[in-house]
């Protein structure tokens, strides 16, 4: 008989095999890779006090990082109060400042000056002749005149108003001629609608001469107000109370509505000058608001301005004094053509004023500096008394900050070295507890004010902060103003001996902290070093929990080849236990 050998070792069958059994387990029975994850995580176990250790560290070198923030602010605080121009600021005070407003230097003298105005300083101006603008109806004609785009100083609505209890509709589109025989029409002609060209007014009649009574809460349309009709509470005709037609200063200039059409000389480069600065101007594109504008934002010193109600162009000097304006048209008519350079000047004054019952004074400005360091803005006149002495306000604000600043550092320290005690008894140790860095940084800044204050040297009266009210807590470290008036009183009455006590460049209690201070945040601090040292600590960690997982991942690959190999020779033994048995069972059949 023949008997057919099969392969049990081709390199398919085994591959195939081999990842099966390395996966399952199924030749040896024993779920051997959860046998390597946990040698793995034996060999880790280390690495969970070391994940500890550096959050501890990390934790303590962010605290660090607080203190340091903390001490730069404190330090920003301290070189201010070391800082001699501090104490030499003044204030000065006005017995009236309805009258007169001061400032002064460090150059002022301390005193008193009794400053008297008998004049104030004003801007010239000059304004344009009047009635610059092009009337309502220059040719008469109403129906020419549409209401919507007619020179009144406020374009007209459209809506209703009413006459003598009678509503009139008015359209933008209509024709002056149209609402005059529209009025006419709604009151049955009672009232009748008339223009003057002579002096651009409209004028309500009553057939009857009776009071002709204008509006109602119900008028949607301004007409009214445009035309400047109002009621006047007796019989008669109503006639405009003013000259109707106004400069259109949002049109173009060439239709702008003046009197005199305003040109460039055709060639859309139109010049003139004000105060010898040029200002151009294209009629058919600039419009009035353009020009007005330009002259404002320019050198010219000069504020430009349209007012609507006196129907007048002004230009005001942006500065006081009996100075004049100068101007001329260069190319074009702008300046004739809107009245000013045929205005009138209105000029400016002079302040006037003496100090101390001197002489009289002038000025061109209402700010005045007689007196050295002392600057003087009059606001009316009369007499007001200039007091000048130091200005101990900023003196104080900066030790206040000092102050609130100075605990903040020590309050921050005493909360991460406190050991608290749980209500079960539980003890837990503050970040920083035991930390000497931290200890020396709490101590060495109360040491360092308490041993400026024993053995500082300065004489007189302020020689330590109890002199200015200001007292220690040594429970926490931290200090406190308790008199506030001991720091005004030292303020007041020896200012130099309180500048001594901070400034002075031996033993001044600033000067000390500012050198201990840098002893600890500076390049080759203490703290600089200190967090330097656990950065390198947390980084050892995390090069250690490197190495490990490395070690492990080794290690893992080596217990997979050896858990594999072993799965392979089972099943190698176990295919070949299962061949030999089907061939004694074949040979007995045969």
């Amino acid at each position: 008989m023949a008997t057919t050998v099969t392969s049990i070792g081709s390199d398919s069958t085994t591959s195939s095999l081999q990842s099966s059994l390395q996966v399952t387990g199924l030749a040896s029975g024993i779920d051997w890779s959860t046998v390597i994850t946990e040698l793995a995580n034996a060999e880790r176990a280390p690495e969970t006090q070391w994940n500890q250790e550096q959050t501890t560290i990390n934790n303590q070198n962010s605290a660090f990082s607080t203190i340091v923030t903390d001490l730069t602010t404190l330090q920003t605080d301290v070189q201010k109060l070391q800082d001699p121009s501090l104490y030499e600021n003044n204030a000065a005070t006005s017995s009236d400042s309805t009258i007169a407003t001061a400032t002064a230097d460090s150059t002022a003298a301390s005193g008193s000056y009794g400053f008297t105005f008998s004049q104030l300083a004003t801007a010239a101006q000059i304004d344009s002749r009047s009635n610059v603008s092009q009337i309502l109806a220059p040719n008469g004609n109403l129906s020419n005149v549409t209401v919507g785009t007619a020179g009144f100083s406020t374009p007209a609505t459209a809506g209703t108003f009413t006459v003598d209890g009678a509503q009139v509709t008015i359209a933008t589109s209509d024709s002056l001629q149209t609402v005059f025989n529209n009025i006419a029409a709604a009151t049955n002609q009672k009232v009748t609608a008339s223009y003057n060209q002579t002096t651009d007014t409209i004028t309500l009649t009553s057939a009857d001469n009776s009071e002709i009574v204008l509006g109602s809460a119900a008028d949607t349309s301004n007409f009214l107000q445009v035309a400047q009709l109002y009621n006047t509470g007796t019989t008669g005709p109503i006639t405009s109370t003013s000259a109707l037609g106004h400069v259109q200063v949002s049109a173009t200039l060439s239709s702008a509505d003046t009197k005199t059409q305003i040109q460039d000389g055709g060639s859309g480069q139109g010049q003139f000058t004000i105060n010898g600065v040029s200002i151009s101007y294209d009629a058919s594109t600039d419009t009035l608001q353009d020009v007005l504008d330009r002259i404002t934002n320019s050198a010219a010193g000069v504020t430009a301005s349209y007012d609507a109600l006196n129907n007048q162009f002004v230009l005001t000097n942006n500065t006081t004094g009996d100075v004049g304006i100068s101007m001329k048209d260069v190319t074009g008519n702008f300046l004739a053509a809107t009245g000013l350079s045929t205005g009138t000047l209105q000029r400016g004054s002079n302040l006037l004023y003496s100090v101390n019952g001197g002489t009289t004074l002038v000025s061109q400005s209402n700010t005045v500096n007689a007196v050295p360091g002392l600057s003087v803005t009059a606001v009316a006149k009369g007499t007001a008394t200039i007091s000048v002495s130091p200005d101990t306000s900023a003196i104080t604000t900066a030790i206040n900050q000092f102050i609130t600043d100075y605990n903040a550092v020590q309050s921050y320290i005493t909360s991460q070295m406190t050991v608290t005690t749980a209500s079960d008894g539980t003890v837990t140790a503050g970040l920083l507890t035991g930390d000497q860095t931290a200890n020396e940084i709490a101590s060495g800044l109360r040491s360092t004010i308490d041993g400026v204050l024993s053995t500082s040297g300065l004489s007189g009266a302020v020689s330590q902060l109890g002199d200015l009210g200001i007292d220690g807590n040594s429970n926490d470290n931290t200090i406190a103003l308790d008199d506030a008036g001991a720091l005004t009183s030292a303020l007041t009455n020896n200012l130099s001996g309180v500048e001594t006590l901070f400034t002075d460049p031996t033993n001044g209690l600033m000067t000390q902290l500012n050198t201990f201070i840098n002893s600890l945040i500076g390049s080759d601090g203490v703290v600089t070093d200190h967090q330097a040292t656990l950065t390198d600590e947390s980084t050892d960690i995390s090069t250690q929990i490197s190495n490990l997982e490395t070690k492990i991942s080794n290690d893992t690959d080596q217990w997979n080849s050896e858990f594999t190999a072993m799965e392979q020779a089972e099943a190698q033994v176990n295919q070949e236990l299962t061949y030999l048995s089907q061939q004694v069972t074949n040979w007995g059949k045969s």
